[in-house]
């Protein structure tokens, strides 16, 4: 399908592309890699009347040690964040996750600041950076602020991203020391996950001393397994574990559709909770 005619623009600078959102409003869609955006105005399911291209500011890409954080530019690359030597050694589990994105051609052009601002709760970062308790930096005609991963997502497809605002940079603690796996569950190679589960854990003498568990496509946003968490507290083996993971479902509000019911996707929770948990620990 054709999609609908519409201004575009492709600003030099964060400031240039704050300053076109601000002019217009609403009516305006940020293209960053492409992969969210173009399905969508191809099958006439977005109608902006001006595309601002932020693909060619060179301070949005990148990855860099600042202190105990990572800070990552919003248009780095799924393909560069998966190889990335800096995520590869503090921050594993992101690079895990990023390697499971669509396929290579995607994993080329897709970005990770365009994955978050997409906040699609079936994508496999959003429940990451909330399992990696990242902040998401933002830029607009105010300056710049920074919002945790926690209150970034607000319902289906939103965030609290406002029209003359663009999300810039992503910054994630360094979890050096945390074991970590990304378990999905998945139709097909390219497909959204049916439940995917992102797990952090920190073991001391032998028992789960911490655990950060990210659940994808349980709810109209992405969640943290607060139960489950707390419930692996102290945990010291894989019947400890599998208890715990029984867990992973409560406060989740899981959708219907062709791939799933809402009762299939709690098992799936539980199951892939149990397993990626197992993995993280190195018990599994």
């Amino acid at each position: 399908m054709i999609p609908p005619a519409f201004d575009y623009i492709r600003p030099a600078t964060v400031d240039e592309a704050v300053g076109a959102l601000a002019g217009a409003g609403e009516e305006a869609k940020v293209l960053a890699g492409g992969q969210s955006l173009l399905p969508l105005l191809r099958l006439r399911l977005a109608f902006p009347e001006l595309v601002v291209d932020v693909g060619r500011i060179p301070e949005l890409r990148g990855v860099r040690e600042d202190g105990e954080m990572l800070a990552i530019g919003a248009l780095t690359t799924h393909h560069d964040v998966v190889h990335d030597p800096l995520v590869r050694r503090h921050a594993g589990l992101l690079a895990a996750a990023t390697a499971t994105v669509a396929d290579p051609a995607v994993r080329h052009r897709g970005t990770l600041g365009g994955s978050l601002a997409h906040a699609d709760p079936a994508g496999d970062l959003p429940a990451v950076a909330l399992a990696l308790d990242a902040e998401l930096v933002v830029a607009g005609p105010g300056g710049r602020r920074t919002v945790p991963a926690r209150e970034f997502f607000v319902d289906y497809l939103q965030s609290v991203l406002a029209p003359d605002e663009l999300l810039v940079e992503v910054r994630i603690p360094k979890s050096d020391g945390w074991g970590f796996h990304y378990e999905k569950f998945h139709a097909v190679a390219q497909s959204w996950a049916i439940v995917a589960v992102a797990a952090l854990v920190r073991r001391e003498d032998g028992h789960v001393a911490e655990a950060r568990i990210g659940l994808t496509n349980m709810g109209s946003t992405p969640l943290r397994a607060a139960a489950a968490e707390q419930a692996l507290s102290g945990a010291d083996g894989p019947q400890a574990v599998a208890r715990a993971a029984e867990a992973a479902a409560e406060g989740t509000r899981p959708s219907q559709d062709l791939s799933a019911s809402p009762e299939y996707r709690e098992h799936l929770a539980r199951v892939l909770t149990r397993r990626a948990v197992l993995t993280a620990a190195g018990m599994g």
